[in-house]
């Protein structure tokens, strides 16, 4: 089969950082579909293991943490899917990724798409979404039943990825009210279309253009990129006895100035579930379901920013340029070999 890959850790401009490879077409465990890969999209994971993972000598390393497909084969465990099926999922970091031809997932991590959207429409989603949704209810615990009205949701980078599902989520399954952050007029319009009731700018003072918002307290913060740089501001800036989730990577994290409102702090790691085999990794399916749903009735969008043609080697090396620039607005997909 058709793969794109690495043998050696490169930065991004060299020849070898990606490669178009052939492989062999994996086989299926148990718990397992084997998914023939139609579309993908590209994100920050894929950057930073590439730089950081080099694979043994003589392997290569295949990534790719988003994809839409059509089921092959089915492990001899599996219930709910068939051949024919077309699904989508993130799968699994510690797997070979979705950068190839035909690809093994777990079924219990795995959903049928949104019948509404193109497959490359629908591969922008799954890992992001999984993520905002994982962020919003099962760390910082927004409960779309409770009323939050009188609560503000601060999104920090919320014209990236995560931030275009994740104001989406917000705004359709709860009613808190949602300050957003985005820096150039065209992603501050971006997240407004997405749902955001305010927009400020993260390249200037947060706490004081919260303060003249006039809002409801920031009893929740999400931040997903820059989280050392806006610690002070958002230390200062949450309501007492908040919650700050975060799925970044800080380069220090002092969680001090956080102690006097007891303020929790959440991570997000969407792939802890299926890294290790947690009692509710299936919840990860149902999450997938939920938003096929919400697609298919119109309440939620693809997130979809650009789309970088056929999955090869090329085209994704200019994805990682584009993601590792910072510039990235939404997602980029590709899709076909």
């Amino acid at each position: 089969m058709k793969a794109v890959g690495y043998h050696h850790s490169r930065p991004i401009d060299a020849d070898d950082a990606l490669l178009d490879l052939t492989l062999p077409v994996p086989s299926p465990g148990p718990q397992d579909l084997l998914v023939q890969v139609e579309a993908v999209s590209v994100n920050p994971v894929d950057t930073k293991i590439r730089v950081r993972v080099s694979p043994a000598e003589g392997q290569a390393q295949v990534l790719g943490w988003d994809a839409v497909g059509v089921v092959a084969a089915v492990g001899s465990e599996v219930t709910g899917f068939a051949p024919g099926d077309r699904v989508w999922y993130a799968g699994d970091v510690s797997r070979s990724g979705s950068n190839a031809q035909y690809q093994c997932v777990d079924a219990r991590i795995a959903a049928h798409s949104p019948k509404s959207l193109g497959v490359a429409e629908a591969a922008a989603l799954p890992l992001t979404t999984l993520t905002a949704y994982e962020l919003l209810f099962d760390r910082l615990g927004l409960n779309p039943e409770q009323d939050h009205s009188n609560e503000s949701l601060l999104v920090i980078g919320a014209a990236g990825g995560v931030g275009s599902i994740l104001v989406q989520l917000a705004r359709q399954l709860t009613n808190i009210e949602i300050i957003a952050t985005a820096s150039r007029p065209e992603t501050q319009e971006w997240v407004k279309e997405l749902g955001a009731h305010h927009v400020v700018n993260h390249r200037e003072n947060l706490a004081d253009q919260v303060a003249q918002l006039g809002a409801k307290p920031v009893k929740y913060v999400a931040s997903l990129n820059q989280t050392d740089q806006h610690l002070a501001a958002i230390a200062e800036l949450m309501a007492p006895q908040g919650k700050l989730a975060l799925i970044d990577d800080p380069a220090s994290f002092d969680i001090m100035p956080f102690k006097r409102k007891s303020i929790s702090i959440h991570w997000e790691f969407m792939f802890t579930r299926a890294l290790f085999n947690t009692d509710d990794i299936q919840r990860q399916q149902a999450i997938l379901a939920e938003v096929a749903q919400l697609v298919d009735e119109g309440k939620v969008s693809t997130t979809v920013a650009e789309h970088f043609g056929t999955i090869n080697a090329d085209n994704l090396k200019r994805a990682h340029a584009l993601l590792e620039s910072q510039k990235a607005r939404g997602k980029i997909v590709l899709a076909g070999f």
